[in-house]
């Protein structure tokens, strides 16, 4: 209570220095991505006239965006117009702006990914990430059934820092058969390109990745975070049949029903295939580039 308390007085200050800054500043146009830091600079920017520009990455709008909508300029989103409550004649569908890394690998490209991380062609690469910070619950199941998993595949696990320790105590040694990953700073791309199934959180972000790596996807969404918006963004791509979503308060209770998930789309590689070309239609290479031209066609 008393943070919220906090965080009003501050979001009050924030107005009274947005307006400072942006009559310093005097900018053409005010770009704002959505979060509670946005609406002081979105109002300030309302009230001295400059154009506003605002994009949602989730596949629903946050609460500040909601708030802002109703005098942006423009309006960008990362999922279909249909998820969103905007007026169509200033909104536009972009997808979110992503490296080029990430697209459609060959069969080619796939093997050379697997080289470069030393990983077995042998068998189906699964990869498993909870993001940059990890995700403990699904660390945590990896660990209880990863002697299973071994049995028809090849592991990658993305752990974060917090737990790589614990979970280096108590999984196999790094092979070309499993490997334990605290953190990759880099070639990412290449790691989930080589998969062929990816187990991740819904972020709107790794969604989209994947989607342009058009890649066999599992989303097991965090329901705890702000306005559950992991689980409205996995709920888009479960309707499409464009992706598997696990419970995870269920996959807690029972760590197989993520092995049998596992298992189920790597046994089935028509309908896997099916899966990805559905994911990769959401795929939007041109996001940056579209979102700039939102951008730049609102300076006068």
């Amino acid at each position: 209570m008393w943070a919220n308390i906090r965080d009003g007085f501050l979001v009050i200050a924030g107005f009274f220095q947005s307006i400072a800054k942006l009559i310093i500043w005097r900018p053409d146009v005010v770009f704002a991505k959505g979060g509670y830091v946005c609406l002081p600079v979105g109002i300030a920017a309302r009230l001295l006239r400059i154009p506003l520009v605002i994009h949602d990455s989730d596949a629903h709008p946050g609460l500040t965006n909601l708030l802002l909508s109703k005098w942006a300029t423009s309006i960008a989103t990362g999922a279909p117009l249909k998820y969103y409550p905007y007026p169509a004649e200033k909104a536009k569908y972009v997808g979110i702006p992503i490296s080029t890394d990430f697209h459609s690998f060959s069969d080619k490209e796939r093997i050379d990914a697997r080289e470069k991380w030393g990983i077995s062609s042998k068998y189906p690469l699964v990869v498993v990430t909870g993001g940059g910070l990890g995700a403990s619950r699904i660390n945590d199941a990896v660990a209880l059934i990863v002697d299973d998993l071994l049995v028809f595949s090849s592991v990658v696990l993305v752990s974060g820092m917090d737990q790589y320790d614990e979970l280096r105590s108590i999984t196999p040694q790094n092979s070309d058969r499993f490997q334990l990953h605290s953190f990759v700073s880099s070639g990412m791309a290449s790691l989930l390109g080589a998969a062929d199934v990816v187990a991740t959180r819904a972020g709107a972000t790794t969604i989209l990745e994947l989607a342009a790596l058009a890649k066999p996807t599992i989303l097991i969404p965090n329901g705890k975070l702000t306005g559950g918006h992991q689980l409205k963004n996995a709920a888009v791509y479960l309707k499409e049949d464009a992706v598997k979503v696990v419970d995870e308060n269920k996959m807690l209770e029972d760590p197989k029903i993520l092995l049998s998930t596992i298992r189920d789309v790597l046994s089935n590689p028509s309908s896997a295939h099916k899966m990805a070309q559905s994911f990769a239609s959401f795929a939007r290479p041109n996001a940056a580039r579209d979102a700039a031209d939102m951008i730049l066609a609102c300076v006068n």
